[in-house]
């Protein structure tokens, strides 16, 4: 990764944090867009090859003036990774009235994605974008007649897990706009990791998941999808960097490999998560919802 661009959205905290950790310790630069910059700062401190940039994805403003901040500087983007995100939040909006964890999880990447593209166009040897969802998607698909929660009542879980297949045909709709010009994109579920992203769920809800010990620490256990950062953050990396990826896109990767399609088993990624024709509806709806839009 020598001479190489990430920008990795969240990169200050959690998944995140270890992300941008190893892909600076391999020889990318990285930027870090972030809501709090003091804290990213302070956080990031003694990495090398960091750079910290003022984000907030549920703000359409906020992301215009970062990519054109970004844009201004010339250069390429070899890797974007879309690593920010809410989990199971209480009922919030954006400015424009949608619904918080569409609008962070989803909405506000897809808007950033699109004003980053000349950057992405850029990248010599091509571009990579990573879309982190999760085994969430599973909860279910996307509402497309009512994604932001107007005609029914709001569920944290359907909200979050619309998100998540969201990230996911993202991903698809990306790859198949831009792998004519050498830009590929995955979307990723890191694992089952109790940090900053559960930080909505009481102990009681996390503990109901069977995600901590009797000493209520979590518990760690890789073959049953519970991870730490450092695991989880794997595949992630694995996308950004493996060569067997190189001429593999659309795809939903899980434990470093591309995950099978799974009906009703608890792994793999679901059918309609990866459904051509369901990427292409959200890619209008979005369009529709931000006005951001790959030419």
């Amino acid at each position: 990764m020598t001479g190489k661009l990430v920008v990795v959205t969240g990169g200050a905290s959690g998944l995140g944090l270890e992300t941008t950790r190893v892909l600076s310790s391999l020889g990318a630069q990285v930027v870090v867009p972030v809501r709090r910059v003091a804290e990213a700062e302070e956080a990031l401190k003694g990495l090398s090859r960091t750079e910290v940039y003022e984000l907030d994805l549920v703000d359409r403003g906020s992301v215009r003036r970062f990519a054109s901040e970004f844009l201004q500087s010339s250069r390429s983007i070899d890797r974007l990774i879309l690593n920010a995100g809410v989990m199971a939040t209480p009922l919030f909006r954006d400015n424009e009235g949608n619904e918080g964890q569409f609008a962070t999880n989803h909405l506000g990447h897809s808007a950033l994605t699109v004003a980053l593209w000349p950057a992405l166009l850029q990248a010599k040897d091509g571009a990579r974008v990573v879309a982190l969802s999760s085994r969430g998607h599973h909860i279910c698909g996307i509402d497309l007649e009512d994604p932001n929660f107007l005609q029914r009542p709001y569920d944290k879980w359907q909200a979050y897990g619309q998100s998540k297949t969201a990230n996911s045909l993202f991903a698809n709709a990306v790859d198949t706009r831009g792998r004519k010009n050498g830009i590929r994109a995955y979307s990723v579920h890191p694992g089952s990791i109790v940090g900053p992203l559960a930080r909505h769920l009481s102990s009681e809800e996390i503990n109901s998941f069977g995600a901590l010990d009797e000493n209520g620490s979590p518990v760690i256990d890789p073959k049953s999808d519970k991870k730490n950062f450092a695991q989880g953050a794997a595949t992630t990396v694995w996308c950004a960097t493996s060569p067997s990826l190189n001429d593999i896109g659309g795809v939903y990767c899980e434990n470093s490999d591309v995950a099978s399609l799974e009906e009703t088993a608890r792994k793999g990624v679901r059918p309609y998560a990866v459904d051509l024709e369901e990427a292409e509806k959200l890619w209008k709806l979005s369009v529709d919802l931000t006005g951001a839009n790959i030419e």
